[in-house]
């Protein structure tokens, strides 16, 4: 057991949320610094430069948050939860690059900001994407971060599952034919259900599943996490349903309302919003169900299921 050495100390469920968003972003600038690294050629100004304009602009860092706090729950190393969560956000913010894009979402703010193709342009975009993506992968096959070659081959495989064509890139193929690009389409409870938990919660699952690996999960502990982690990332996306309906551009930092213009499969649409509130509050409680077997030591996982269903933004 590797303690609680090198973690974030702070406080309550929010000091917490916010010291390890910090430390994340510090390992994140640093990543993106100018300097050639070795195995590299050069590093061109304009990507890195677009690069720090999509990852280093705030967020709540929720999915390393969540790679952090479940290996801190299990005594993993610092290091190696810090290196899986800063993956899956890099992740995160390369498919937030490609979302915005005009032949996807067709966005223009992102966290309150000009998008990557509004500040530069599309190609530079699509190309930051594409660099976002690859190096997540290089850190969590770096040895520097992760010693044991069968937990770092297992972060790979899971992270590729989850971002790829039966998850992340997948749901968003999925999102994109609900809207009627493909031709008409009707998406009933279930389809819907599957296509959110491709899009947001196959991540969102997986940052916790990291945590599990980091910390040395038995296979019967990482199953229950993994339980958490589905529920949690449809609850997330659920509350994204609704927010997207009731919040304002300004408290989101980008356009609202625009699912319902687009004709996106929301189980807003499919359960009203009652029923969307009702069904956040059921997934919260399997969220709190499947952490039973860690007691007191799950009380930060279980706050931050609550947080991703109250959240304003």
């Amino acid at each position: 057991m590797a303690g609680t050495t090198g973690y974030p100390q702070a406080g309550d469920f929010t000091a917490r949320l916010s010291a390890v968003a910090k430390t994340v972003e510090g390992f994140l600038a640093e990543r993106l610094g100018d300097a050639v690294q070795p195995g590299e050629i050069a590093r061109p100004s304009r990507l890195m430069e677009a690069m720090r304009h999509a990852v280093l602009n705030g967020g709540k860092r929720l999915r390393p948050f969540l790679a952090i706090e479940t290996a801190r729950m299990l005594g993993g190393p610092f290091e190696g939860a810090m290196a899986a969560g800063a993956g899956v956000e890099l992740v995160h913010c390369y498919s937030l690059v490609h979302d915005d894009l005009p032949a996807m979402d067709d966005d223009d703010l992102r966290r309150g900001q000009p998008t990557v193709h509004k500040k530069y342009d599309e190609a530079t975009a699509i190309l930051v994407g594409d660099a976002l993506q690859t190096l997540a992968f290089e850190i969590l096959a770096d040895p520097a971060w992760q010693a044991d070659p069968l937990i770092r081959a297992e972060l790979v495989l899971g992270l590729a599952r989850a971002s790829g064509l039966g998850g992340m890139v997948g749901g968003q193929l999925l999102d994109l034919g609900a809207e009627g690009r493909f031709g008409p389409a009707h998406l009933d409870v279930d389809a819907t259900l599957q296509l959110q938990a491709m899009k947001t919660g196959a991540i969102l699952a997986f940052s916790v599943d990291a945590g599990a690996l980091v910390g040395g999960a038995s296979p019967e502990e990482r199953r229950a996490l993994l339980s958490y982690g589905r529920a949690l990332g449809q609850a997330f996306q659920v509350a994204d349903d609704i927010l997207d309906r009731e919040a304002s551009s300004e408290a989101m930092g980008k356009r609202t309302g625009k699912d319902k213009e687009a004709g996106k499969a929301t189980l807003v649409d499919r359960l009203g919003l009652d029923g969307a509130r009702a069904e956040c509050e059921r997934l919260v409680g399997e969220c709190e169900a499947a952490l039973k077997p860690w007691g007191a030591a799950a009380a930060t996982l279980c706050e931050a299921a609550r947080f991703t269903v109250a959240r304003k933004s």
